[in-house]
C-alpha cells in the first residue's frame, strides 16, 4: 500500500487540494492526517483559502480512505463535521511487518516517544519537517502544508514499501529514507 501522510492543514482548502491532487496522481491507498485539520488555531494567522466546510466536504467524500489523528487544534466540534474519526491521540499501522506510529506531536513527540516498538515514528505539530534515522527507528515530521515554520516550505510525506519520502507541496521530493538500515 501507498500512504500519504499530512499534518497541520489548519483549514486551508487550496493546500488540501494540492495534497489530494498528488494523492490521486500517485494512486495512494490511504490518507493519514496527523491532526489540525479544520481549525487554524489561536497562534496562527488566517490561512490562505480558509474553508473548513469545504475541507470537510472533500475529506468526507473519501472518508473510507482516511486514518486521522487529533491535533491540539481539533475538537469534538470538528468531529461533528467529519465522517471519519479524528479524536484518537495516535494510531499504529502495520504494513508488511513494519510498524508505523502516527501521532500529532503535542502528546507524543521526538523527545517523548511512546513505549511501543516502531519502525517509523510520524508526527507533525511543530511545522518543521524532518526525516532522519535514529537508534530506535526512522523519525519523520511531515511539516505543515499551510504554516511551515523555520523558513521551510509546505511539506507532506509518503510511505511505500519501507520507504519514507518527504515532498514539497508542489510534489517535488526533498528527502527519502528506507526503514531498513
Amino acid at each position: 500500500m501507498k500512504y500519504l501522510i499530512v499534518s497541520d492543514i489548519h483549514g486551508s482548502l487550496p493546500a488540501l487540494e494540492k495534497v489530494l491532487a498528488f494523492y490521486r496522481e500517485q494512486q495512494c491507498d490511504l490518507l493519514c492526517i496527523l491532526g489540525d485539520i479544520l481549525n487554524y488555531g489561536p497562534r496562527n494567522g488566517l490561512p490562505e483559502g480558509l474553508d473548513p466546510k469545504g475541507i470537510a466536504e472533500r475529506l468526507n467524500a473519501m472518508a473510507g480512505e482516511i486514518v486521522a489523528i487529533r491535533g491540539n487544534c481539533d475538537s469534538e466540534v470538528d468531529q461533528m463535521l467529519l465522517d471519519f474519526p479524528i479524536l484518537s491521540d495516535y494510531t499504529l499501522v502495520v504494513d508488511n511487518g513494519k510498524r508505523l506510529f502516527l501521532t500529532h506531536g503535542h502528546i507524543y513527540n521526538e523527545e517523548k516517544r511512546p513505549k511501543a516498538v516502531t519502525d517509523c515514528f510520524f508526527y507533525g505539530h511543530t511545522h518543521l519537517w524532518k526525516l532522519e534515522r535514529q537508534a530506535n527507528g526512522v523519525v519523520c515530521n511531515t511539516g505543515s502544508v499551510t504554516f511551515p515554520k523555520g523558513g521551510n516550505i509546505p511539506t507532506f510525506a509518503t510511505y511505500e514499501n519501507g520507504t519514507v519520502t518527504v515532498y514539497r507541496l508542489d510534489g517535488e521530493p526533498l528527502a527519502s529514507l528506507t526503514l531498513d538500515k
